[in-house]
């Protein structure tokens, strides 16, 4: 059975810094192509940055600078360092999974609010 498992939201002050988490199981997760996305209300679900399973990377231009994401194949999980955050970063995020081999998998999500 796989799951994704994100932790490390919760309300924080602008300009303020979090750090999420997403921990994989059932997946072999250093194939796997591993990205955060966002979702606020009324809107549509964005990718906020990705990792391949051979260290490459990409941002939104919006995060560009204040977020970074990393992985670490030995404890299955991807970490999205979020600095310097904004009103308008909060959103639900989520963690995803792709690989071949898996196909897509989803987290469950994680909420991030910051207060202005």
């Amino acid at each position: 059975q796989v799951q994704l498992v994100e932790s490390g939201g919760g309300l924080v002050q602008a300009g303020g810094s979090l750090r999420l988490s997403c921990v994989a199981s059932g997946i072999i997760f250093s194939i796997s192509s591993m990205g955060w996305y966002r979702q606020a209300p009324g809107k549509e679900r964005e990718l906020v940055a990705g990792i391949t399973s051979d260290g490459r990377l990409n941002y939104a231009e919006s995060v560009k600078g204040r977020f970074t994401i990393s992985r670490d194949n030995a404890k299955k999980t991807v970490y999205l360092q979020m600095n310097s955050l904004k009103p308008e970063d909060t959103a639900v995020y989520y963690c995803r999974a792709d690989s071949a081999l898996h196909g897509r998998y989803w987290g469950q999500g994680t909420q991030v609010t910051v207060s202005s």
